[in-house]
């Protein structure tokens, strides 16, 4: 992989951790700020993985977590129906973060064909699979705001669309 693609992947993934860190601050819902602030902490161990892998070391990523957290706040959120109406003014940030997870996860699964290193490739594709369950809480905020009405529970959590 070409170092200035390291830089933008470095990039790219400080940028996601500021934009949830921004989130979380911008909620009034506490399990919306810890889920944000968990994908936050995803973002900054990828910039780290990424991080290594432009220095040459290949290490072992911890797995993520978030995903299951979701699950507990949306069962929360699907009880209290005054929360999700409070959420409405937030669809645009979330519709955004959704945009943002579905290039991560093209960009990674690129990243992930072009590198000669299997060992990293296998790193980016862990990325990638990560982000994509980013994206997969990000789509069901979404939907959950924008027709509480319509929204069935997760699952297990297989509803990722298309990316």
């Amino acid at each position: 992989m070409a170092m200035n693609i390291f830089d933008f992947a470095m990039k790219m993934e400080l940028d996601g951790k500021a934009y949830y860190e921004k989130l979380a601050t911008e909620t009034p819902v506490i399990g919306l700020k810890a889920i944000f602030t968990n994908l936050a902490s995803d973002e900054q161990k990828h910039y780290d993985t990424i991080r290594s892998l432009k220095t040459g070391e290949t290490r072992a990523m911890a797995d993520t977590h978030v995903l299951e957290s979701a699950k507990n706040l949306f069962e929360d959120l699907m009880v209290d129906k005054t929360i999700v109406g409070s959420l409405r003014k937030s669809l645009d940030g979330y519709q955004h973060a959704r945009k943002i997870e579905a290039d991560s996860v093209r960009f990674y699964e690129d990243a992930a064909k072009k590198e000669s290193n299997p060992q990293a490739a296998q790193l980016l594709l862990k990325i990638a699979e990560e982000e994509k369950k980013h994206y997969n809480i990000m789509d069901n905020l979404y939907d959950l705001v924008l027709a509480p009405q319509n929204f069935l529970a997760w699952g297990e959590f297989s509803n990722l669309k298309e990316l």
